[in-house]
């Protein structure tokens, strides 16, 4: 998943020396790691859904119940500090609007030389898996919004489930944006207590039970399912549903994916593992993986993984973690830096702030 980094609570200065650094706890960095790990994989498993494949399918549905909704909620946890100083700000735009705009150019070039469609940029159209960073700037700045009222979780349910009445555009992915939005200001409404909650032996036993009984569920029932319902992009007219059945089923869909979400934070290591360090940079596999999988669609790799038949949900997990953890590899990492974390141009900070700039850098340099 990709997460912007999170936003600072104290205001550094050039003159105050550099704040210890904070220790990372490896269950969020795992956490993170193994959900940019399923956006792979669940991308990849997207491309064999027209092979029919009931394994592939199942597996695709219960992935899509709760990888995206624990993504945003996680999202949310790191952005309660955000209060919309010029500093945070800042960072919003170089971590965030500055990566969506590098990489909608990079995608739409793909485009153009793999399927052969004309080169337009359309920022305001977020092309393929880059709406998230759309969606995460503006969630990230009305968080003081959230923080502000009451019931903001309620009325945040409200506002997804009329979205999806409406006949709206995805101009700045808004459908995604609205629909989504709950687990964001739910995230914002948690603390660590909440997650420490679920990992006492009876909820992990739990989450085992409620993993088997989904992915037994799913692998019946989704042939029979339009899995268009998981994108939370498309209205109910888009789905052929009459809005009490429509509403209806978006708070089954709610249910399922709360307890799928509950499950996976309580299997989650709180340890550090192998994996626990590239729960830091996942930024960089969740971008650049997609360019990667349009390059397999375009190239047939689809049909050969949908040869395997049942054994395709098997292999494509193997293939997500090589893809991952390449991408999050430090080669990798130093060559695109520049674009997926670049610093704010200095030149277009205020005078006033130069100072709170330059503490910062200095506090980065020294922590390394």
């Amino acid at each position: 998943m990709p997460f912007a980094p999170s936003v600072p609570h104290d205001r550094p200065s050039a003159r105050a020396s550099p704040a210890p650094q904070r220790t990372r706890d490896p269950f969020f960095d795992n956490a993170k790691y193994l959900l940019v790990t399923l956006v792979v994989i669940g991308h990849i498993w997207g491309s064999l859904l027209p092979a029919e494949l009931d394994t592939v399918r199942g597996a695709y549905v219960v992935v899509y119940l709760f990888h995206m909704p624990a993504f945003i909620l996680l999202c949310g946890y790191f952005s309660r500090g955000f209060t919309g100083r010029p500093d945070q700000v800042r960072a919003l735009i170089a971590r965030v609007l500055v990566p969506y705009l590098v990489f909608t150019i990079a995608y739409r070039a793909l485009y153009t030389v793999i399927w052969g469609s004309p080169f337009a940029l359309t920022p305001t159209e977020p092309t393929y898996l880059l709406w998230f960073l759309v969606a995460l700037f503006l969630w990230r700045l009305t968080t003081p919004v959230w923080q502000a009222i009451r019931y903001a979780v309620p009325i945040a349910v409200a506002i997804s489930l009329g979205a999806g009445l409406t006949g709206m555009d995805y101009e700045l992915a808004l459908p995604r944006v609205l629909m989504f939005l709950p687990w964001f200001v739910l995230g914002l409404r948690l603390r660590p207590e909440h997650f420490h909650r679920l990992r006492t032996p009876l909820f992990r036993a739990a989450a085992v039970v409620v993993l088997l009984v989904a992915l037994v569920s799913a692998y019946v029932m989704a042939p029979s399912r339009d899995v268009r319902w998981l994108h939370m992009q498309y209205s109910n007219d888009d789905l052929h549903s009459a809005w009490p059945d429509y509403l209806v089923t978006r708070m089954l869909l709610f249910a399922a994916s709360a307890a799928l979400v509950a499950a996976f934070f309580a299997l989650v290591p709180t340890r550090r593992t192998s994996f626990t360090a590239l729960g830091a940079v996942t930024m960089f596999p969740f971008l650049t993986h997609g360019l990667l999988v349009q390059i397999g669609q375009a190239y047939g790799a689809g049909d050969q993984l949908a040869r395997l038949g049942a054994w395709a949900v098997v292999v494509t997990p193997l293939l997500g973690v090589a893809v991952s953890v390449l991408f999050s590899s430090a080669p990798v990492r130093r060559v695109l830096r520049p674009v997926v974390e670049p610093r704010f141009p200095r030149r277009l900070v205020r005078e006033q702030d130069q100072d709170q700039v330059q503490g910062v850098r200095g506090s980065r340099a020294s922590s390394r």
